[in-house]
């Protein structure tokens, strides 16, 4: 491998995870398999009615060429939670956890020089078993795969978002805030015209009222006005996710007052800084966010709150700084 030209894409390893089991049962016993194509039949639950649920986490080497997972168990139970909305089986967190450092493990070549990349991790839940009447699957599959990965966006980059008037990402009462399969196929369309338009993202408005932020196309978002930090609260149609948590609770670690409440379209136009979170864009400053015909842009730099907050994380996640948070977990 060329670690130097890693980018953010599919390159298959050596080995997946896989556990099975019948509706009505409890997932048991799993095993490491070869990567390899898997068999479903037409009637597969996943492939008619959108049956499943993901995840995405990393394995990261440190400097001294350790391989540590980053807060493994908020995944676990993330996907325990989306299981039970859409009436699946799921693996315990001791399971969730099991298969995750089997699986990399057996993958671990294939873990980036530390600085040069990640080992990205998707576990997979889904009705692999055939139905035909509106119902569960009769049969479930919990998969674990991996890819090594680059940056998602370069590095040094900033965002440029454009805040969607029409299309809502999410619906009170729906699955935004769990990790259905279905939530992204439908955003698709949206998200393309918006990056032909030379956007990075597209920031979406509440279905409620169309007046207030939510989230991005995959990843939650945060603003910055006179040192107050805000984001969108985790109310069942923004995705309570795992770096978003993590940034909360380190600016309340250094002092920052932090504010989970709905961020109206006027907030985020007057704000000082904005910036966004997840698992695969890590945490990325926004440099404009276009409205209509309106542009605003943030300020940038090395003394701006997201600065700061990006360090303090960066530095735990490849062990650069002792992790007093107990968020790590070293498997190798």
């Amino acid at each position: 491998m060329n670690w130097d030209k890693l980018e953010f894409g599919v390159i298959p390893t050596d080995y997946m995870y896989i556990m099975i089991c019948s509706d009505g049962e409890n997932f048991s016993q799993g095993h490491l398999a070869p990567y390899r194509k898997i068999e479903l039949s037409p009637f597969a639950g996943i492939l008619n009615y959108g049956q499943g649920i993901l995840e995405g986490l990393k394995a990261i080497r440190t400097k001294d060429g350790r391989i540590q997972l980053f807060r493994p168990e908020e995944n676990a139970l993330r996907m325990k939670m989306g299981a039970e909305r859409l009436c699946m089986p799921c693996p315990s967190t001791e399971q969730f956890l099991a298969a995750l450092k089997q699986a990399v493990l057996a993958n671990k070549r294939w873990v980036p020089p530390s600085g040069k990349g990640v080992l990205y991790i998707r576990p997979l839940l889904i009705g692999s078993g055939p139905v035909l009447g509106l119902g569960s699957a009769t049969e479930y599959t919990f998969l674990i795969f991996a890819t090594p990965i680059g940056s998602y966006h370069k590095s040094g980059s900033t965002m440029n978002l454009y805040i969607e008037n029409e299309v809502r990402r999410a619906t009170p009462g729906g699955t935004g805030g769990i990790k259905s399969i279905t939530n992204y196929s439908p955003i698709f369309r949206t998200v393309q015209k918006a990056r032909a338009k030379g956007f990075t993202d597209v920031l979406f408005l509440d279905a409620a009222t169309g007046k207030n932020i939510e989230e991005c196309s995959s990843s939650n978002i945060f603003i910055v006005k006179d040192n107050v930090i805000l984001t969108p609260p985790t109310n069942g149609t923004v995705l309570p996710g795992i770096t978003r948590k993590s940034i909360i609770e380190i600016a309340l670690h250094l002092n920052y007052v932090v504010e989970e409440r709905d961020v109206s379209l006027e907030d985020v136009l007057a704000a000082d800084e904005v910036f966004c979170t997840g698992t695969a864009v890590d945490v990325i400053a926004v440099s404009s966010i276009t409205y209509r015909d309106k542009r605003v842009e943030y300020r940038r730099g090395k003394e701006t709150v997201f600065c700061k907050l990006r360090e303090m994380l960066t530095e735990i996640q490849t062990g650069l700084i002792e992790d007093k948070m107990g968020w790590t977990l070293l498997i190798d």
